[in-house]
């Protein structure tokens, strides 16, 4: 008989939605072997090959089974140094549960049968946390002699920073923020990924040597040609994708729309969410409306609802989006927990337009109801207008979560560094080489917005090359 699949304990949604403490809890050690005892141990994974930066998945299952966490934790580190981040952020649904032997063949995600690979990663990893298993770093003196600049401190900057750290390269991390972790701070809320957690595994890079420079914007400080002149060998460009994109219907510029950038920066890294303790307040209204249906939406959601509840707001917080449920990009776990937590959803919705009152202020949005027709690029059906469907929502703030475009404060002055028409940098898909010699890049400035473990897996594709090329320098 198969056995049923063990979830993860969460606190209650009538307590979450209160503050920002973390949702999801993770397994206890005998949750833990119960769910790894489901894993068959095929003998050709494809979980494996359905992971970005390649975990031996079927291994570190098999340790933690055997209950050789430490073995577990060092079996993940090999790939990925950041076991217990990916463990709470990774989208395995897509990726390595998707390609699980548990799901149906032609399911658009995981089925519920699947190994919960990231639940059994975040165990192993906040094992090896507590238990401080030290990485094991190679020994590589023929390139402890090389400097590499890494820009940007997301996830590909972080990643390949480790990987490089790991094969003796001294490496040096220049921040444009005042606090670490790109994405992973300003875009994740603490709820999902706790700060002490990111704290954490960041210092694990400071301690195999990467030194990391806060407050430090390259292309404006110091440009690309100034830190070869100062000895770096290599640079990697892991600028991430901040430019906030906006849906260029009428109203848009009225008060209380923000992009989700700014919205989420604002409490992530800000800490809006305390104010006035903190001194960045975040305008909180009785009717939200947030457009989008990524991950990054129903952070943007998840977040207002828990303001509503914090200033005692009745709560009122809509997703509105183009398509159905079944297209949303947003992880499932993150739709369902929206759902819990009291965000409603008003799917097949394009909005048209926000209208205002005499100070400027928003207070409704105009819309109109959507069929699906024919697929477009992406392979989903676009949303069609149904003719004569258009109708008010109240919304007196709005959060804008429809994408990110290419960061340009580097690109635009650095001429020789060629980009496509969106922004993004263009490289050597084998090597993310870019036009500029000893300079490689990755993460969301390559390509356009994705996920963190996407990112890293760029990373650890350039690293790998970036080490090929100090050693024939």
């Amino acid at each position: 008989m198969k056995k049923k699949p063990v979830g993860a304990k969460e606190q209650e949604s009538a307590v979450r939605v209160k503050g920002f403490e973390e949702v999801v809890l993770g397994f206890s050690e005998a949750e833990a072997l119960e769910e790894a005892a489901r894993c068959i141990q095929c003998k050709d994974p494809k979980c494996i090959s359905g992971c970005p930066v390649g975990i031996d998945i079927k291994a570190f299952i098999r340790c933690i089974k055997e209950k050789d966490y430490a073995a577990a934790y060092s079996t993940i580190r090999q790939k990925n140094n950041f076991p217990s981040i990916c463990g709470r952020v990774c989208p395995a649904e897509y990726q390595c549960r998707k390609a699980c032997v548990f799901t149906k063949k032609g399911s658009p995600f995981a089925s519920e049968d699947a190994i919960n690979i990231h639940f059994l990663e975040r165990f192993a990893g906040d094992y090896g946390a507590k238990a401080k298993v030290a990485a094991k770093t190679e020994s590589a003196a023929r390139l402890s002699k090389f400097k590499v600049a890494v820009v940007g401190s997301g996830p590909a900057g972080l990643c390949c920073a480790g990987e490089l750290a790991r094969n003796g390269v001294q490496v040096v991390i220049f921040e444009g923020l005042h606090k670490t972790g790109g994405v992973l701070r300003y875009g994740i809320p603490p709820f999902r990924l706790p700060r002490d957690i990111l704290d954490f595994e960041i210092d694990s890079l400071k301690k195999i040597g990467v030194k990391i420079n806060t407050n430090f914007i390259v292309g404006k400080a110091k440009t690309i040609e100034e830190l070869f002149a100062e000895g770096f060998s290599a640079v990697f460009l892991g600028l991430g994708a901040g430019i906030p994109s906006f849906l260029g219907i009428p109203g848009e510029n009225l008060c209380n729309i923000y992009s989700a950038n700014e919205f989420l920066t604002r409490v992530n890294l800000m800490s809006a969410h305390k104010f006035p303790a903190f001194h960045t307040p975040v305008s909180i209204g009785r009717h939200i409306v947030v457009i989008g249906g990524g991950n990054t939406a129903m952070d943007a959601a998840r977040v207002a609802i828990r303001l509503q509840h914090v200033n005692g707001i009745q709560p009122d917080t809509v997703i509105a989006y183009r398509r159905t449920e079944i297209e949303m990009p947003a992880r499932r776990l993150e739709i369902a927990h929206a759902r819990e937590e009291g965000v409603k959803f008003e799917m097949l919705v394009k909005p048209e337009g926000f209208i205002g009152d005499e100070k400027g202020f928003v207070r409704q949005m105009r819309a109109s109801r959507c069929e699906l027709g024919e697929p477009d690029a992406s392979g989903r059906r676009r949303p069609v207008v149904i003719p004569g469907s258009s109708f008010e929502l109240p919304c007196d703030l709005a959060v804008i979560a429809v994408g990110l475009g290419a960061n340009k404060i580097l690109t635009s002055v650095t001429p020789q560094l060629t980009t496509d028409k969106y922004g993004d940098v263009v490289v050597n898909p084998g090597t993310m080489e870019t036009s500029i010699k000893g300079v490689f890049a990755g993460g969301d400035i390559v390509g356009g917005e994705g996920t963190v473990i996407e990112a890293m897996g760029m990373a650890k594709k350039a690293s790998a090359a970036i080490i090929d090329y100090l050693s024939r320098l």
